[in-house]
């Protein structure tokens, strides 16, 4: 294994981007309630993390009961958080490239134990984390954890890594035993993100989508799109971004029209079967020789 030097510019990069989330997703989780529309907290968080010197890595996602990712509000839209709402607040934070990424699921109803069992299988993880261990071994973890307290692993989710521009590469961080994966090495940098359900345990996508990324670069003929795409490239690189970042008119046309020309990709949101409810947990771990740091705790 090569010396990695975990004081390096990008690692302190690392870091300053998880202190920058760990106060925001503070400061955003305290303005989610009743009455508050879930537009106000992801232009809150966004504008928070501007405010900090850094940007956003991705939109902030405000998943709602059965959600569980890639949902963040439309342009104008006026949905409101409820009595009984189960909220997964998931925020991430890049400087200049290096990214973190964290979660955590907000109860106004009753749903304290689901909480629980997220939150604690990440705890179980992060415990096994380190050098030399198989990603395998932190998914059984999790999955253990989870079993325990009566729910489901979402099994066709995972953790990820995260590297410049780019914040879901690998090693795969699977949230159930597997034997396949890699072993961690220092020098990592890892999300690792449990998801507890009541439900079956699979995720499947939904219809709203509001979250697109760049996927290959290259001329278009009309010139909205072609206006889009520089701004994408230039302001996000590979990244993933709202639909409302940018202004109404055409533009979800022109959106829809790069994704079917496979230029840009869309991420609808993914969800659990009806009436179920997911929770999540999630911090971001650079992978030292003694185990690992958490940036964003």
């Amino acid at each position: 294994m090569a010396d990695v030097d975990l004081d390096a510019e990008r690692f302190e990069k690392y870091r300053e981007a998880g202190r920058i989330l760990r106060e925001t997703m503070d400061a955003a989780a305290e303005r989610v309630e009743p009455g508050t529309t879930h537009l106000a907290v992801a232009e809150f968080a966004e504008a928070q993390i501007e405010d900090a010197g850094a940007k956003a890595a991705f939109p902030a996602n405000i998943s709602i009961d059965e959600e569980a990712s890639h949902a963040t509000p439309g342009r104008d839209e006026e949905t409101e958080f409820e009595e009984g709402d189960l909220v997964c607040l998931d925020l991430g934070v890049h400087v200049d490239g290096w990214i973190a990424d964290s979660a955590l699921t907000i109860d106004l109803g009753d749903h304290g134990n689901l909480i629980d069992a997220a939150e604690d299988a990440l705890d179980a993880a992060i415990e096994v984390a380190g050098p030399g261990v198989h990603t395998g071994e932190i998914g059984a973890a999790i999955e253990e954890t989870i079993d325990a307290a009566g729910y489901n692993p979402v099994v066709n989710l995972s953790g990820h890594g995260l590297e410049e521009y780019d914040a879901h590469t690998g090693p795969t961080v699977p949230n159930r035993g597997v034997e396949t994966g890699v072993d961690l090495e220092v020098g990592d940098v890892i999300a690792i993100e449990p998801f507890a359900t009541d439900g079956r345990g699979t995720v499947s996508e939904g219809q709203k989508t509001e979250i697109y990324s760049l996927q290959t670069e290259r001329s278009v003929r009309n010139r909205k799109a072609r206006e889009l795409l520089e701004t994408v490239v230039e302001e996000y690189e590979r990244l993933p971004f709202a639909a409302r970042w940018f202004d109404g008119g055409r533009t979800d046309m022109t959106l829809n029209r790069l994704t079917q020309q496979s230029v840009l990709e869309s991420y609808p949101v993914l969800k659990g079967e009806a009436g179920s409810k997911i929770s999540q947990a999630e911090h971001t771990l650079i992978v030292t020789e003694d185990g690992v740091e958490i940036t964003t705790d």
